[in-house]
């Protein structure tokens, strides 16, 4: 089944030349059309998986969010979650298997992107992609366990505002509160992925250090407001919970992108000019030598 397995890996010997590496327009939408049929193949696997798993991690995320609602309520107030007609717990289950689907799949579905970009990269550009593809994952994971530990306080925040509003309960649509646990995890495995873009764009020579540094302020602009597009209860609790710790990693980056950069103009100097540095480098010595045998007189 050539759609699912996609075009046979035609890869050309690179001898310098760009245009050895340049695909026709019919070549690019056979590619795309693979990579997508792909895409959809993976993400209706898991979605067949999430459909099995959904049971018994609704159980498991329904305690966590009871646990961390009901002791932040009140006393009095009740807790409780609630389908409105006979077919929303169908509906439900479709819906949610399709999240925890989307949520297995992701880091699948980047790898394919990846694929698609690759070929038209010379091969000095995909070294960098192909180190950064790793940690790509690491930091999905990364971004999703954050979420996942904060989770609990923000549904106690949240649920501790009901106290101003005496004699009333809690009472929701079943999957609520789960929906928005799924949505937060994959809305921050998807940020964290932010010092990568940066880092890679420093590689490819898109983006310098000093340009970087220069607007830093209009960066952590834009990372709040990214945060706030991203996390879908779109309050500031779960904006800062977001966006500051990737600005913490927006200037890692940029510290990254700083020292590759500088290591990257290092090897492409001329042979003159390390040999001028090494020269200097020997005379500090000497002349740090005679001070110190000056000293010892």
């Amino acid at each position: 089944m050539p759609g699912l397995l996609g075009r046979k890996n035609t890869r050309r010997d690179y001898s310098g030349d760009p245009e050895e590496f340049r695909l026709t327009l019919v070549e690019h939408l056979e590619e795309l059309r693979d990579r997508i049929i792909r895409s959809i193949t993976i993400l209706v696997v898991a979605w067949v998986i999430g459909w099995f798993l959904m049971p018994p991690l609704y159980e498991f995320l329904n305690q966590l969010v009871d646990a961390s609602i009901k002791k932040s309520l009140p006393p009095g107030a009740k807790f409780e979650e609630v389908f409105r007609n006979a077919t929303e717990p169908f509906m439900l289950k479709f819906r949610l298997s399709f999240m925890i689907g989307l949520v297995l799949a992701f880091p699948f579905l980047v790898m394919e992107l990846w694929g698609f970009i690759a070929p038209g990269l010379k091969p000095e550009e995909q070294k960098p992609f192909k180190a950064l593809a790793p940690f790509s994952l690491v930091l999905f994971f990364v971004g999703a366990s954050f979420c996942w530990v904060i989770i609990p306080s923000a549904l106690g925040w949240f649920a501790s505002y009901l106290g101003e509003f005496k004699g009333t309960s809690l009472m929701q649509d079943a999957g609520t509160m789960i929906f928005f646990i799924l949505k937060m995890m994959l809305a921050f495995g998807i940020g964290f992925q932010l010092p990568l873009i940066v880092y890679a764009l420093g590689m490819l020579g898109l983006l310098s250090a000093e340009t970087l540094v220069q607007y830093w302020r209009q960066a952590a602009t834009f990372i709040f407001i990214a945060s706030a597009v991203l996390t879908p209860s779109n309050d500031a609790f779960s904006m800062l919970m977001m966006a500051v710790p990737l600005v913490a990693l927006f200037l890692l980056s940029v510290w990254f992108v700083k020292l590759t950069q500088k290591k990257q103009r290092i090897m492409e100097a001329t042979p003159e000019v390390l040999e001028s540095l090494k020269h200097q480098r020997d005379y500090r010595e000497e002349r740090e030598e005679d001070e110190r045998g000056a000293l010892a007189d």
